[in-house]
């Protein structure tokens, strides 16, 4: 094994694994300082806030095999004490610079056209040429520019992001080639340095290697969803088994809760997990029976999958679609279309990402600066035996992970103390994919 550092090396870091991925197997562990997707090579680099953090989290790993959307990740000391701008943006990656990128668009949901690439990329300097292609690896584009700086600027500026929110991530790599030729200026090619040339619908791209420029990817969603950007992306472009992305009916019938318990809040506490809620009805003539109207049809597949058979206060739901298209407003219907506790208003990609089963593990986020472990466990053991809690720090921000006995424990505190306040702080929590503290 290499040398202890705070600097952790993982392999086997498919496509389909996000940086949010990586940082949620990490932080409870302490402080992630930085960051690094090495796309090129399926692998990342990581660095802690000191060695012991970065000790504790390889011993752990060293006894469970880290798993990240099915994928098994391998994860050792790298040979970096420290990550610096070099490590992060060549050496890392072993590629010389050059003045020309060759760019590749992972989750791409949009075609990506000459213009959009020169609107993200012209900001950080001249731009002679763009070319766009379809290989194996995806969508990919050669972009060249007048300065080898500009493209180092634009390199170290944009690898990692997203053109759009949620999808489009770019992989920056320099390319190896000195010079683009470009015959045809087009939605697929363009010489920004030649503005008379013309225009041919079925040009074909003249870089050695790189196939067919006419082809370009198409989006990949569902198109009757508005959040199928969101969706795809959260989701690497492939949905889970059991879901087929393509249910339209957008309220589901809850049954067999109980009712001495359970009232609309509840239940919206629980269902908002895996989608935008628009209104919430029990059924007065069958009180263990409710009525929720998701924001869409791939919400209430969610819900569906993930929510059938859980327990919640001592009943195992059955959780169907309904026959009704929607839920009449009325003096016995709670409305949250307009709650700004829905969670997919705002970062949509990364709450779909998250959503599962309930689990004995939960998250608990915007927490109070100075909160504590024992503040925490005094607000949520009436719901269970809590096994542990673990406090941690993540962008500046106080949050935690409790761990009870069963997952009914878990959902009962998550239903009853979700958008509660503790220490003048309202707190969300959802379900936590991770088995152990």
């Amino acid at each position: 094994m290499a040398e202890p550092s705070k600097v952790i090396h993982v392999r086997n870091v498919g496509h389909e694994i996000a940086e949010n991925d990586l940082l949620q197997l990490f932080q409870p562990f302490g402080v992630i300082t930085k960051l690094v997707m090495l796309r090129a090579k399926n692998q990342a680099l990581l660095q802690m806030q000191d060695i012991t953090s970065a000790v504790n989290a390889l011993q752990f790993y060293s006894n469970v095999q880290p798993s990240i959307r099915g994928r098994n990740v391998y994860v050792q000391f790298s040979s970096h004490q420290e990550l610096t701008v070099i490590d992060q943006n060549s050496q890392a990656r072993g590629d010389e610079p050059n003045r020309v990128l060759l760019v590749t668009v992972h989750h791409m949901l949009y075609p990506i056209t000459v213009e959009v690439l020169h609107q993200v990329f012209s900001p950080h300097g001249f731009v002679e040429k763009i070319v766009t292609f379809q290989k194996s690896a995806g969508f990919q584009a050669l972009i060249q520019y007048q300065l080898q700086q500009s493209a180092i600027l634009a390199r170290n500026s944009l690898q990692g992001r997203n053109i759009y929110d949620g999808c489009c991530q770019l992989d920056i790599q320099f390319s190896n080639l000195d010079e683009l030729q470009v015959n045809y200026n087009n939605e697929r090619s363009r010489d920004f340095t030649n503005p008379s040339l013309p225009s041919e619908q079925k040009g074909k791209s003249s870089q050695p290697g790189y196939g067919d420029a006419g082809m370009y990817a198409h989006p990949v969603g569902y198109p009757q969803m508005g959040n199928a950007a969101a969706i795809a992306a959260a989701f690497g472009g492939v949905l889970p088994p059991g879901l087929s992305g393509t249910n339209d009916r957008c309220t589901v019938l809850v049954s067999n809760l109980n009712p001495d318990r359970i009232d609309e809040d509840k239940l919206f506490n629980l269902f908002s997990i895996y989608g935008n809620i628009i209104r919430i009805k029990l059924l007065r003539n069958k009180p263990d029976h409710a009525l929720v109207q998701m924001g869409d049809g791939f919400q209430a597949e969610l819900v569906v999958h993930f929510l059938k058979g859980a327990m919640l206060f001592g009943k195992r739901l059955e959780v169907n679609f309904s026959k009704h298209v929607n839920i009449t407003t009325g003096s016995d219907t709670h409305d949250y279309s307009n709650s700004n506790l829905n969670r997919f208003n705002r970062n949509a990609a990364k709450n779909y990402r998250y959503c599962c089963s309930p689990t004995k593990m939960i998250h608990i986020s915007t927490l109070p600066q100075d909160v504590t472990e024992e503040e925490i466990a005094s607000h949520l053991e009436e719901h269970g035996t809590i096994v542990g809690t673990k406090l941690f720090e993540m962008n500046g921000k106080k949050q935690s992970l409790v761990l009870y006995e069963n997952e009914e424990q878990a959902t009962e505190a998550l239903v009853c103390k979700h958008a509660t306040s503790l220490g003048g702080s309202t707190i969300r929590i959802s379900f936590s994919q991770l088995q152990t503290i």
